[in-house]
């Protein structure tokens, strides 16, 4: 699915509600009178409005005649947060991304939580990848069967799970307990960081409980996607043998 840019296209688009629009970034210092008009349908069709340099969409659209706006289509539909939080059961097993901005490890990571059982993942508005075409062709279709939510605030969406007594565990090398010494039982949600930045301080925070993958090589980091898989199986091979 193409992204759409021009000023006119892409409030034709969001006029017609026909495509799936992730989100529109407008370039800092645009001008043109038709701009409050697509803000205003932009907010009413719920879809994030975000400033960039030029520069940004100048790389994004290959230099096209853009006017300063583009619509990041998605290539599949998100699911409501709330439906996911009102459909907790004993099973439910999130997971969370802090920060995941490479498209391709996004794909991988839905791959593999589908894979793994996962209830549904969970990913920031902004700073983060979503769902383009390079994520749906990387899952190799999970998009089309693991629910994928977005939210405003991802450690204000923790604090709704705890609420409602689920487990919050951020997985980081700082983490002082070993991740394959805690018991995944129950409601769960894992929180991973992004590629180098790890968990933000405020998600941290909020997390139950950190664990860690301890590492013997050189290299003192796995890829996110990997260290998503690596802790998913550890839980998904607890789970079953307590079935």
């Amino acid at each position: 699915m193409a992204n759409i840019y021009g000023v006119l296209p892409v409030l034709e688009a969001l006029r017609a509600g026909t495509k799936r629009i992730d989100r529109i970034v407008i370039a800092e210092g645009a001008r043109d009178s038709r701009l409050r008009q697509l803000i205003d349908a932009a907010r009413g069709a719920g879809v994030p409005i975000r400033r960039e340099p030029r520069v940004t969409l100048d790389r994004l659209t290959q230099n096209g005649n853009h006017q300063g706006v583009l619509a990041i289509t998605s290539a599949a539909d998100y699911a409501d947060a709330d439906d996911l939080l009102t459909s907790i059961t004993p099973q439910t097993l999130f997971v969370l991304l802090d920060g995941v901005e490479d498209p391709h490890n996004l794909g991988a990571i839905i791959r593999t939580a589908e894979c793994a059982g996962a209830t549904g993942v969970i990913v920031p508005e902004r700073r983060a990848a979503h769902l383009t075409d390079i994520v749906a062709k990387t899952s190799a279709g999970a998009v089309n069967y693991l629910p994928v939510a977005r939210v405003t605030n991802l450690a204000v969406f923790i604090e709704s799970l705890k609420k409602l007594n689920v487990w919050v565990i951020g997985v980081e090398q700082s983490g002082a307990t070993n991740y394959h010494e805690f018991d995944y039982s129950g409601p769960i949600a894992l929180v991973f960081g992004g590629e180098g930045s790890g968990l933000h301080r405020l998600v941290r925070e909020r997390c139950d409980v950190l664990v860690s993958i301890p590492m013997r090589g050189k290299v003192s980091s796995l890829n996110v996607s990997v260290a998503v898989g690596v802790v998913m199986f550890e839980a998904l091979r607890q789970r079953s043998s307590k079935k």
